[in-house]
């Protein structure tokens, strides 16, 4: 299948280049072979398409130059580059087409201030529920370990369904703590990455101020 794909793309440049030819005059084929010799004819070879070769017309003028075929390595990294340069070129309209809606939906530096702090507080509020409830959860468990210390002082055994009221109340008290740690370094990290989003904002307002002068 290959191959005949291959005798297909020949036929069409073979007829494509003696078009041209009719358009330029005579046209012969040059080109170089692995040792370096010069050859011409006056048709396409197998050869000169795999070494890549020039049109010369009949004053001795290169008219177009052909690339040589790559090997199969330098088709999967020409391949490679490619799609490399399409996702580039890809990620580069996204940011395009993301600052142009930043821009639309906040016309002003003061708009944009107001969305960053809205996001802050919004944090600031999780933070606050937990602080709230991190309280009360650690007011429930001194509250067990106090029935438990009595007990021990007047020499009782604590019994089983106490223990495990203890335990059960720790282990709320340690997922409310790291859900409370957590809160607070996102707010942290966020309120550092608001330093970047506003400076980028204000690039991207200053490069369409310029555009439009």
């Amino acid at each position: 299948m290959r191959k005949s794909l291959l005798v297909i793309a020949a036929v069409v440049l073979a007829a494509s280049l003696s078009a041209y030819a009719q358009n330029t005059g005579n046209i012969r084929y040059k080109w170089y072979d692995a040792q370096g010799l010069v050859h011409f004819s006056d048709s396409l070879t197998a050869e000169a398409m795999k070494y890549g070769y020039d049109l010369v017309n009949d004053r001795g003028l290169v008219v177009q130059r052909v690339p040589r075929q790559l090997t199969a390595a330098e088709r999967v990294a020409a391949n490679k580059l490619a799609a490399e340069q399409a996702a580039q070129k890809r990620a580069a309209q996204e940011r395009a087409n993301a600052d142009a809606q930043m821009l639309a939906a906040y016309p002003d530096e003061e708009s944009y201030r107001i969305s960053l702090q809205q996001t802050l507080d919004t944090i600031d509020q999780q933070i606050h529920t937990s602080q709230i409830n991190l309280r009360s959860q650690e007011k429930a468990l001194t509250d067990l370990l106090g029935r438990a210390a009595d007990l021990e002082n007047a020499k009782n055994p604590v019994p089983k369904f106490l223990a495990d009221s203890i335990a059960q109340q720790r282990n709320v008290v340690a997922t409310l703590r790291d859900t409370l740690s957590r809160q607070q370094t996102l707010r942290s990290d966020t309120e550092r990455q608001q330093v970047g989003q506003l400076a980028h904002y204000r690039e991207v307002r200053t490069a369409q101020g310029q555009a439009a002068e």
